[in-house]
């Protein structure tokens, strides 16, 4: 999971002395692109910067210096050849940037780019395994529903915002031209409602909804039946998912629905 601005404000409020690392550089094939980051102190790290060697003996610089400059930490940086440095199989090279973390890095922390935007209609029990997986996304979510009860308790994070309203369909229009929708709701009624109020907009990126082929059917004969445009109906994915996974099980739908966003998601 991407480190976040929020994540940087955590560990800062702590008092540690923490470096941030990050790839400043990258040529050839390497771990993970520039811009990658991962925080280090001298009892806990957080993100990666691609695992193995590399970022072993990269928390052991950062450690060693938090050691020896007795919480005075000084940016530093540490360019490495990968093979004839590490002795690893890629071929590539990179720098490391190592930064103290402060108040004025956390500041400037980058905020990634979403892949995409989407508005999820519902928090029951895929509604929920869809979040949990979208929590290490970069994207943006407003998770809709009129059920305060059926949202966890415990805090989200930044990028996913908790909407309940009674009126839930108004929220079709609050979205912008693009955007990604996904309907899995309480209620075939609610589902309904909710897609004549996507179908009718037509400028959506990627719409969703949940059930069987047969629903499917049901839905777009109604849908025909109110005028609504058969282009625009054609592009509803019902069922929802990458074709080939298969089960029923709330997780293996979320990772399904999740790959399937990705897939379509503006390149």
């Amino acid at each position: 999971m991407s480190l976040t601005r929020t994540d940087a404000q955590a560990w800062l409020a702590r008092g540690e002395a923490t470096f941030l690392i990050e790839v400043h550089t990258a040529r050839g094939s390497v771990p993970r692109n520039a811009g990658t980051r991962m925080l280090v102190s001298e009892r806990a790290i957080a993100g990666t910067v691609g695992g193995g060697h590399l970022e072993f003996e990269a928390i052991e610089r950062a450690r060693q210096h938090v050691r020896e400059a007795g919480g005075a930490l000084s940016a530093f940086e540490w360019p490495v050849a990968l093979g004839p440095t590490l002795g690893q199989c890629c071929g590539g090279a990179l720098t490391l940037r190592f930064t103290p973390l402060t108040a004025e890095v956390v500041a400037a922390w980058p905020q990634p780019q979403p892949r995409f935007r989407l508005h999820l209609f519902g928090a029951g029990h895929v509604g929920r395994a869809i979040v949990q997986v979208l929590r290490g996304v970069p994207c943006e979510v407003w998770w809709i529903d009129e059920r305060e009860a059926e949202f966890p308790p415990e805090p989200l994070p930044e990028h996913i915002h908790r909407v309940c309203v009674d009126a839930v369909e108004a929220e079709v229009a609050a979205a912008s031209p693009g955007d990604a929708f996904l309907v899995l709701t309480h209620s075939h009624a609610l589902d309904e409602r909710l897609t004549e109020a996507i179908v009718r907009r037509g400028d959506f990126g990627w719409f969703g909804l949940i059930g069987s082929a047969s629903k499917r059917a049901r839905f777009e004969h109604r849908l025909h039946a109110r005028g609504l445009d058969a282009a625009q109906i054609a592009r509803i994915t019902c069922p929802i998912g990458l074709p080939g996974i298969t089960g029923k099980e709330p997780g293996v739908i979320a990772v399904a629905v999740v790959a399937q966003l990705l897939q379509h998601a503006p390149s």
